[in-house]
């Protein structure tokens, strides 16, 4: 989702965020984490853009002008390239049928409103029908649905495999489950609509009120359209997505959704059975036989119901957007059901407030959350000149328990590109950002779709901004596009900046697939050298990785201005863990194995000449 209005400091705060907060559960910090073999590598593509060979690029420009990318457009080619760029998951975002501004009536899909729906293609945080698929990415609509079948099919063949969204906090403002399932209900049918809240509502309501269209700017950017007519029928008028409990939503608001009730009163007190102390560090198998003889909420049957259809699909995981809207209670009952369903299901969720990391890992059985408010922020802070390196020890330092849960990334839907003016400028100045990033901690890496050959989001899609590459419209990818080559998926079109950084980003996120060191030990060297070391200069970045059969020292320089010249100080007690002797030994750096330098041990303290260039970092593995 976009999160204009909820983001303060870098902390979700939300509207009944209370009732997803534990005060009476204390977390087991030493609790041992099941860290997996190899390094994970998520690979998002945003699915309606991925595969448009259009170059239009009109502003509010439809499919015809603009085009728009296919299920089919993931051929066994572009899935091998994706697979050989050292990938393990793609998360396929926008697959389930959200609301959008075409007509499918043929079809028997319903007209969506311009007014409640953001931009033409609209977003895919506002579902439609969670069980089947978006109708504009199919060859032929009607058979859409098959078709997602063949592209999981092609993707387990490819050997990867994939996730898709699944939303719990809300769904489109006109929502219509035209496929659900024998026993499935549609979201709200049984509902009171006589009082504000009641346990088994699938929404909250604004009883004896009629919604009214906020005060946005026209939509469609003024184009014609006959259910553009300032009104919109919901009686009574719902609370909105994030929260607002106003019948006329405010222009910043998620306007497009309805929040849904999952037994949290208006007061902010549950109304479900809680966890029992202790369940922190109980497994999802006992989660699950917690679960089964207790009542919970309509809405917690639905959502379990609709991971459970997708799974039994084929459906490896899935991220879950804003999931800290959601009790941590709910997510225990669904995800504890996922597993027994598929204990390999890769299960991440969109978590901004720090204070909850653990009660969503440990009691929502979450695989893994975004480490957006620490690593990312501050590494955004870093290149944008507003803090120095050295908090990324310390960072690591706080998470050192469940930094494996910490998924890392620099792109993605929702954040300015990482080489746009907005973020790191220049793709260049991102490479010490994706190396420090991917290298120091355990945790899953993820890319952004045409990050790896530069793309900056520059385009005026209409509805989207630049610098983000818009999630609401239909528009070109133009880096991404220039690799895909119309459909060749060669990079031929390519300039020779965008493939070496491309060969860059092979480069590291297969060794880092391959590294047992980067799945193992992390020591920060940076405060040692920071207050000792001459020549050290601000941008430098440093820390070591080990296992018992690899060793590794990571040194990144921040600054793209400054080369810089130091004596790399290892203290003596790595040294000792090293199992090193006196005497001289090779460090050879592992991206591009053209630097070998000297470490030399002298009195049981070793050290290593450095010469670093602007925004060049080095992977340097011990012979």
């Amino acid at each position: 989702m976009i999160k204009k209005t909820i983001i303060v400091a870098g902390i979700s705060v939300v509207l009944l965020a209370t009732a997803c907060k534990t005060k009476d559960l204390k977390m087991n910090a030493e609790k041992k984490e099941t860290v997996d073999n190899k390094k994970i590598v998520v690979y998002q593509v945003f699915t309606r853009l991925f595969g448009n060979k259009n170059t239009t690029n009109k502003p509010w420009g439809t499919i015809e002008e603009n085009g728009v990318g296919k299920f089919n457009d993931f051929t066994d080619r572009a899935l091998h390239e994706i697979k050989d760029l050292g990938v393990s998951y793609i998360w396929y975002t926008g697959v389930p049928h959200h609301a959008l501004i075409r007509d499918y009536t043929a079809i028997g899909i319903s007209n969506d409103d311009p007014e409640v729906v953001k931009g033409r293609a609209g977003s895919p945080y506002a579902v439609k029908d969670y069980y089947n698929v978006n109708p504009d990415l199919a060859v032929n609509p009607e058979n859409r649905l098959q078709e997602f079948e063949g592209l999981i099919a092609r993707t387990h063949k490819a050997g990867l495999k994939l996730i898709i969204d699944i939303v719990p906090n809300h769904i489109a403002r006109k929502y219509e489950g035209k496929n659900n399932p024998v026993g499935v209900n549609d979201f709200g049918a049984d509902d009171d609509v006589s009082v504000e809240y009641k346990r088994d509502n699938n929404f909250y309501y604004i009883p004896n009120t009629r919604f009214e269209i906020p005060n946005t700017a026209k939509p469609l950017n003024g184009e014609k359209n006959l259910l553009v007519d300032g009104k919109f029928q919901e009686y009574p008028a719902k609370w909105t997505g994030n929260g607002s409990r106003m019948a006329k939503p405010d222009t910043n608001d998620w306007y497009e959704t309805v929040k849904v009730n999952y037994g949290i009163r208006p007061d902010g007190s549950k109304d479900f059975p809680t966890l029992p102390a202790g369940f922190d560090t109980k497994s999802y198998l006992e989660h699950y036989n917690f679960w089964k003889d207790k009542d919970v909420p309509d809405s917690w049957k639905k959502f379990r119901s609709i991971a459970l259809y997708w799974t039994a699909k084929g459906v490896d995981g899935f991220r879950y957007d804003m999931a800290e809207m959601v009790p941590y209670e709910f997510w225990s009952y669904m995800n504890s059901a996922v597993k027994m369903a598929n204990p390999h299901a890769f299960l991440l969720a969109e978590v901004y407030n720090p204070q909850e990391y653990r009660n969503y890992i440990h009691l929502g059985k979450m695989d893994y959350l975004y480490d957006k408010v620490e690593t990312y922020d501050k590494l955004k802070d870093i290149i944008q000149g507003r803090a120095l390196p050295d908090g990324l020890s310390d960072i690591q330092k706080g998470m050192a328990d469940i930094e494996h849960h910490m998924l890392h990334f620099l792109d993605n839907h929702d954040e300015q590109r990482l080489a746009s003016a907005e973020f790191a400028g220049t793709p260049q100045k991102g490479k010490p950002l994706m190396v420090v990033s991917t290298a120091i901690s355990t945790s899953p890496t993820m890319v952004y779709f045409g990050q790896e050959v530069g793309e900056a989001g520059n385009e005026n899609a209409g509805f989207g901004t630049h610098s983000r590459t818009s999630i609401f419209d239909y528009i070109g990818v133009p880096n991404h596009q220039r690799w895909m080559n119309g459909g060749k998926f060669d990079g031929g079109q390519l300039t020779q900046d965008e493939k070496e950084l491309r060969d860059f980003y092979k480069r590291l996120l297969n060794f880092s697939t391959n590294s047992s060191a980067l799945m193992a030990k992390f020591e920060e060297i940076q405060t040692l050298n920071r207050n000792n070391t001459k020549g050290y200069d601000p941008g430098i970045y440093s820390f070591i990785r080990w296992s018992d059969t690899q060793k590794l020292i990571v040194v990144a320089n921040f600054s793209w201005l400054s080369t810089s010249n130091f004596e790399l100080n290892i203290p003596s007690d790595l040294i000792k863990k090293w199992n090193l002797k006196d005497g001289n030994y090779t460090l050879t750096d592992q991206l591009y194995h053209k630097s070998s330098i000297q470490l030399q041990v002298i009195n049981g303290e070793g050290k290593a000449g450095i010469t670093i260039a602007p925004s060049e970092s080095f992977i340097y593995q011990l012979k």
